[in-house]
């Protein structure tokens, strides 16, 4: 039983690390749409994507180095994604009916 246990812990450890490095890909897409994204929404719909992503790699963080700080983090990093989202379409739909 004790070896089931340290096999399974262990492949939970190479699964997150290799997931984290896998977590490249979408960061790199998002940076680039938040950079060029050809009007405000696609740059906001980037920014909250960004957000979502940095919870998800805290949450592989906080497997990988068993810190349970990380869950701090990424809560964190949820409520300030989320008031950034709800400010930032406040300001778009003012912006919209200004037009």
């Amino acid at each position: 039983m004790i070896e089931w246990i340290a096999w399974s812990s262990r492949l939970v450890d190479v699964v997150a690390q290799g997931l984290l490095v896998l977590m490249a890909l979408p960061i790199a897409l998002t940076l680039v749409r938040l950079l060029k994204g050809p009007s405000v929404a696609d740059r906001f719909v980037a920014l909250d994507m960004l957000s979502g992503i940095a919870v998800a790699c805290a949450a592989l963080v906080m497997l990988v180095t068993g810190r349970r700080e990380f869950l701090d983090v990424g809560l964190g990093l949820a409520i300030f994604g989320f008031v950034g989202t709800c400010a930032l379409a406040a300001f778009l739909e003012r912006r919209a009916h200004r037009r």
